[in-house]
């Protein structure tokens, strides 16, 4: 499918661009992916019409509900989709300990790092593999994408094309998987955190999270024709002040920094003519530790989906005006 047209009223990116093929991609962030959400749903909000689609981790997760959204209902069946998702993140993790009390909130925002719950996963993980402290593989978001996602829909000729990167962690390299492939362990391997949860077998290969390979891969995207629109939409701070002070912060950042200079070679290989749109998230984002990653809280997701959707009116706002 290529070509797909803007909806009369649509600027996501300008109405000077409907007509022209338009590549999304998403970046991963735990529970930071809740500020994609939001930029997804104020684009959908003016008729978001998307020809292709990369994501990783929770940019993946997003990005299928996106896409059967899409097929299910156009725009508003995606917004709608896409806010069940959230919802039941937010639902599975109220009965998490890894959540701030009043008083934690008051002194600490949304920072669970000051919280006994995070002291003992943090030691945890710096003295047990995720075999010892998951030897079930119990992952929460397993019933939640048992429930929501629809394979016959992401596998519709009508969807965009998405692609869902995991980790092959004997090789370090990226394994691809597109609509009809998708399933809900392939998204589950796509956000396995290593220190969290043993690695998810796909056609007996253990993964890990995608974003170690690709953050999100690009080269999808350029396939089988060139877009002429690519969307970043980014999860991760891209700039953080300071020096990171914990173990985790520091493992954290060095994670970001590693994808970060992953998207940015493939940024820089893209071909002449590719417009770039980028979603940034640093004014959400950069002050906020690696423990919020893991905060499901449902007040917390909603500060970050408003944050998306301002983020992507200022990229709405600021695309070119029509010839």
């Amino acid at each position: 499918m290529s070509n797909r047209p803007w909806p009369p009223g649509t600027t996501t990116a300008s109405p000077a661009d409907r007509g022209k093929t338009v590549a999304l991609a998403l970046q991963g962030g735990g529970a930071h992916g809740a500020f994609t959400w939001g930029a997804l749903d104020r684009l959908l909000e003016d008729g978001l019409a998307v020809d292709r689609i990369s994501g990783v981790s929770s940019g993946a997760i997003t990005g299928a509900l996106l896409a059967q959204g899409l097929v299910r209902g156009g725009p508003e069946a995606a917004r709608a989709d896409l806010r069940r998702l959230w919802d039941r993140v937010a639902g599975a993790h109220a009965l998490s300990p890894l959540r701030a009390g009043p008083l934690d909130r008051w002194l600490w925002g949304w920072d669970i790092s000051n919280t006994p719950a995070w002291w003992g996963l943090d030691m945890a993980m710096r003295v047990f593999g995720p075999a010892q402290m998951n030897p079930l593989g119990l992952n929460p978001l397993r019933g939640v994408l048992a429930d929501l996602l629809d394979r016959r829909l992401l596998a519709d000729p009508a969807a965009p094309r998405l692609t869902v990167a995991a980790t092959e962690v004997a090789t370090g390299q990226a394994l691809l998987f597109d609509n009809a492939a998708i399933t809900v362990d392939v998204l589950l391997a796509s956000a396995c955190i290593p220190f969290v949860f043993p690695p998810v077998e796909l056609d007996g290969r253990p993964c890990w999270d995608g974003g170690y390979a690709g953050n999100p891969p690009l080269a999808p995207l350029l396939a089988p024709t060139i877009p002429d629109i690519l969307v970043l939409i980014r999860a991760q701070a891209s700039r953080r002040p300071g020096l990171p002070g914990s173990q985790a912060d520091i493992a954290n950042r060095l994670t970001e920094i590693a994808g970060q200079n992953l998207l940015a070679a493939e940024l820089a290989a893209l071909p002449p003519g590719v417009q770039v749109r980028e979603i940034d998230a640093d004014t959400a984002l950069t002050d906020l530790p690696v423990s919020s990653k893991f905060n499901g809280e449902a007040a917390f997701l909603a500060e970050l989906f408003a944050a998306g959707r301002a983020a992507a009116a200022r990229t709405v706002a600021a695309a070119p005006a029509p010839a």
